[in-house]
């Protein structure tokens, strides 16, 4: 399976091991506007965006059909292990969870 991150500056990172997945979070410490997130985006489009402060954004920008959801103060550990789901292509454990429906469209990570 095929997945990548963007950084909170836009640099990519492929196949991330969970270190770096953790890394690459962390880096949320220096979160602006202009670079508020980061992400893991995997081969199937779905993609996990995370902003300072704990939001979670769960969407398919490949696929107009399903509404984007997201969550609210999310703690790093469980980013962590939604993005291990997703990385690994537990689309359905990720899918499952209580998303609220997105508001307002957002630009994309990196």
């Amino acid at each position: 399976m095929s997945y990548f991150m963007y950084d909170v500056m836009g640099g990519t990172v492929d196949k991330p091991d969970p270190e770096t997945m953790r890394r690459v979070l962390d880096g949320l410490a220096e979160a602006d506007d202009e670079h508020p997130d980061v992400s893991l985006n995997h081969e199937s489009g779905w993609c996990l965006s995370a902003f300072h402060g704990g939001l979670l954004v769960w969407e398919n920008p490949d696929d107009d059909s399903p509404a984007p959801g997201e969550m609210h103060e999310v703690a790093h550990q469980e980013i962590l292990r939604l993005f291990g789901l997703l990385a690994a292509g537990d689309i359905a454990s990720v899918e499952a969870l209580p998303w609220q429906n997105r508001t307002c469209p957002r630009r994309l990570g990196g």
